[in-house]
């Protein structure tokens, strides 16, 4: 069994995308969800749970609203209460959201975000007195994909993913030096979608696109680890636990646009489990499930899907160190603020009281007990074994995978170009695990916040 590094297996997220949308609004789902006035009370509930971990944001666009000026009156209260409730936080310094003004392609956002993150770092020493883990930079790849290629939020970028990819891994290995120079202690969590691609079954020779394509998943992770892209200044010391994050849509058949999504019934479908096994086996590295969760009434059924996978890769002998629940509160979608019910609880009523979504909560207490007897090295006892076809992709599901903006081509259904060469050789294959992770290669990590809505469904 695998040295345990965060106190309790599940954690909930709480949704923290600060960015410029599509219609150059910018978003603040921390305030939207009030977890701002109420993460006292948030992270109270999830201690009443057994949950003594989280991933939460600092607001790097209110933190340094004027260059090289730090205001952090809204991060102390949430360190504080992390400290007092006694909730180990995974904090995201840039979840999407610059400050106003700030070219991302610059050598001034580096430099200023290696600023900030060891102003954070030295700050969540002095309150919580113990070892902060910090993500640089939440889903690079995604990131890179949707602002830089597809032009989808700031810097409305067309063209220009792998430079801005580039530029967001320089500024997260800058970010890392920068926090162990001021913490040495400090714990790295680094993100980004698990995915698979497929080659439709008649078309043999889209085979190695689709293999290639889902080869550029790891092309982030490699440059934080040294393994590519040198001149940037990774490190495999950087890459300390590497966080994936696994929805409804994180499979589809190459070249992808609609009607492409593969369902959990399909053939070409990989366990999730086969995918946890894929990513450790090439790094090595303790692995998070940082972020799983889907929209509506299948909340329950689809923690009891990804709760199996996770145990049958604790089986196999990867080292996966707990589950995030994301988000674990309800919020406003990116681009049309309609009410997503995706979390555990929702919105807060005026006293900070959130109702909670009984089916995915007796979920969890199960699941729990589960992963309990498990990690005491006890097996687990599943006599109603989850049955994959219990889950069904419906109408709502298939129309909002559809327009997903992780699909390569744009809502009127432009197909994407093929995926261009990596820019950086790859790095060697890492030794199998001591079982085969499952045919096939994993794939790239371009999941939308429009994807997480989709649904599981019963058939009519």
């Amino acid at each position: 069994m695998y040295e345990r590094i965060f106190p309790t297996w599940f954690m909930g997220g709480f949704e923290c995308a600060s960015h410029v949308g599509r219609a150059r609004r910018r978003l603040d789902l921390i305030a939207s969800t009030r977890h701002d006035r109420f993460v006292r009370q948030d992270y109270a509930r999830l201690r009443g749970l057994g949950m003594r971990a989280a991933r939460d944001g600092v607001r790097w666009h209110l933190v340094e609203a004027r260059p090289g000026r730090y205001d952090f009156s809204g991060v102390r209260p949430m360190l504080r209460a992390a400290r007092d409730e006694g909730i180990t936080v995974i904090w995201d310094l840039l979840h999407y959201g610059l400050p106003d003004g700030l070219d991302p392609f610059s050598a001034e956002f580096v430099e200023r975000f290696r600023r900030f993150a060891a102003a954070f770092v030295e700050l969540a020493g002095a309150e919580a007195g113990a070892a902060p883990f910090v993500s640089p930079v939440n889903e690079i790849s995604f990131f890179a994909w949707s602002a830089g290629d597809q032009g989808n939020f700031f810097p409305y970028g067309r063209g220009r993913g792998d430079e801005l990819k580039r530029q967001l891994a320089r500024a997260a290995i800058a970010a890392c030096a920068a926090a162990r120079a001021v913490d040495p202690r400090t714990r790295l969590v680094h993100t980004d979608p698990l995915i698979h691609v497929a080659a439709d079954e008649r078309r043999p020779e889209d085979r190695a696109a689709a293999e290639g394509y889902g080869r550029l998943q790891f092309a982030a992770w490699d440059m934080i680890a040294g393994r590519a892209c040198p001149e940037l200044g990774g490190s495999p010391a950087y890459l300390d636990v590497v966080g994936v994050n696994y929805y409804i849509n994180n499979q589809w058949v190459y070249p992808g646009g609609a009607g492409t999504t593969l369902e959990p019934t399909h053939p070409s479908y990989r366990p999730l489990s086969a995918l946890l096994a894929e990513a450790y086996a090439r790094y090595r590295r303790p692995l998070l499930l940082a972020e799983t969760g889907i929209e509506g009434e299948a909340r329950g059924r689809w923690l009891r899907y990804v709760g199996r996978e996770a145990r049958d890769a604790l089986r196999a002998g990867v080292d996966l160190q707990g589950l995030c629940l994301y988000p674990v509160v309800n919020h406003p979608g990116w681009d049309d603020d309609r009410h997503c019910h995706n979390g555990l609880w929702g919105y807060p009523d005026e006293s900070g009281d959130r109702s909670a979504f009984e089916p995915l909560a007796r979920e969890l207490e199960r699941q729990t007990v589960f992963f309990d007897r498990r990690l005491a090295g006890r097996e687990v006892d599943e006599p109603d074994r989850f049955a994959i076809g219990e889950l069904r992709l419906g109408a709502a599901a298939r129309h909002m995978a559809d327009v997903s903006s992780h699909r390569d081509g744009d809502e009127r259904g432009a197909e994407p170009a093929a995926p261009r060469p990596e820019t950086c050789p790859p790095p060697a294959a890492a030794p199998p695990l001591r079982r085969p992770a499952g045919p096939g290669v994993a794939a790239p990590a371009f999941i939308s916040d429009a994807g997480r809505g989709a649904r599981f469904e019963e058939d009519d």
